[in-house]
């Protein structure tokens, strides 16, 4: 018998989002109404996002995060639950609320606005240890705003692996530019998921983390996966309309983009990884398995929100 319960454990950021679609770029202040085409409120969080994603293309997925005990953790926990994510080990914290982002969406750029609530809160104690041995592999969101996460993410990744799961990263952004503290993780990070410029951002800092490494420059993106691929880990960037990248057993692998009419990108990176994952998972080589990925990115743009369009295995595959 299987130990597994679970094809995949996300662990990370939950929020609502509002979406303002068509948002000026410099909204005015003075207690000036000004009109937009659309808004909503949706499921956000780059780790509930990719639970969501994973699990509407038929992954058995459990989510772990932490929300305030009030409306908007409610609102996210009932979304993934709907969804078809199991939350039973989510923290319902009711000293902190819950994070809140406005994202401000003009085009295909946009503007990001995060009120972080309990999210500092989240740590690797609250993974409890039984729901890690089930699960075949682990993924974690947002290193940079969960600073207690981050500091036992080493030791969560070397006990998933000594239980047989798998892992993967996507740090997302980091709101200080320090980009601290990987040195450790990437050795217990199957594959790490930054976008290219998060790539060449942890790149240059882990280069220069060394002894006697200071001068050490990374000049590019090739130059920056194969810096990554040397800590032990197998970096995937997406890049967007470029496509994605990868550098895996010593040489480039790449997967082209996708046509795509964008009504909204928010969360197309984290549909990426979820297809990147869900195929993997199901044994497919990584070229096949990024291209999955982009697909499942191109197809998460097809409406506002991060869950709207999110495809299904069929669709993503077709």
């Amino acid at each position: 018998m299987s130990r597994t319960t679970f094809d995949l454990l996300v662990v990370g950021d939950a929020n609502p989002d509002v979406i303002v679609s068509g948002s000026p770029r410099h909204p005015e202040f003075g207690q000036r109404e000004q009109l937009v085409p659309a808004a909503g409120l949706v499921l956000g969080g780059s780790g509930a996002i990719t639970a969501y994603g994973a699990a509407r293309l038929g992954l058995r997925t459990a989510f772990v995060g932490r929300v305030g005990d009030d409306p908007a953790g409610a609102f996210v926990l009932d979304a993934l639950r709907a969804g078809g994510v199991d939350v039973s080990a989510c923290v319902v914290d009711p000293a902190v609320p819950t994070a809140m982002t406005v994202a401000l969406v003009d085009g295909d750029d946009r503007a990001i606005l995060t009120a972080p609530g309990c999210l500092d809160r989240l740590g690797a104690p609250d993974v409890p240890p039984g729901l890690l041995e089930r699960a075949a592999h682990v993924h974690v969101s947002s290193y940079f705003l969960q600073p207690l996460l981050a500091a036992g993410l080493g030791g969560l990744f070397g006990l998933a692996r000594a239980a047989g799961a798998s892992t993967s990263l996507d740090t997302n952004d980091d709101p200080a530019d320090r980009w601290a503290g990987l040195e450790d993780v990437l050795p217990v990070t199957d594959v790490l998921l930054p976008n290219e410029s998060e790539a060449l951002s942890i790149a240059r800092a882990v280069a220069r983390s060394g002894a006697g490494s200071r001068d050490r420059e990374i000049a590019g993106l090739e130059q920056a996966v194969r810096e990554l691929a040397a800590r032990g880990t197998l970096p995937v960037v997406k890049r967007g309309e470029r496509g994605a990248l990868a550098f895996a057993d010593g040489e480039l692998v790449e997967a082209p983009a996708r046509p795509a009419t964008v009504v909204d990108a928010v969360g197309a990176g984290d549909s990426f990884n979820a297809g990147l994952l869900a195929a993997l998972l199901r044994g497919r080589p990584l070229r096949q398995a990024m291209t999955v990925a982009v697909a499942c990115g191109t197809l998460s743009t097809r409406a506002a929100g991060g869950t709207a369009a999110q495809p299904t295995w069929e669709e993503a595959t077709s």
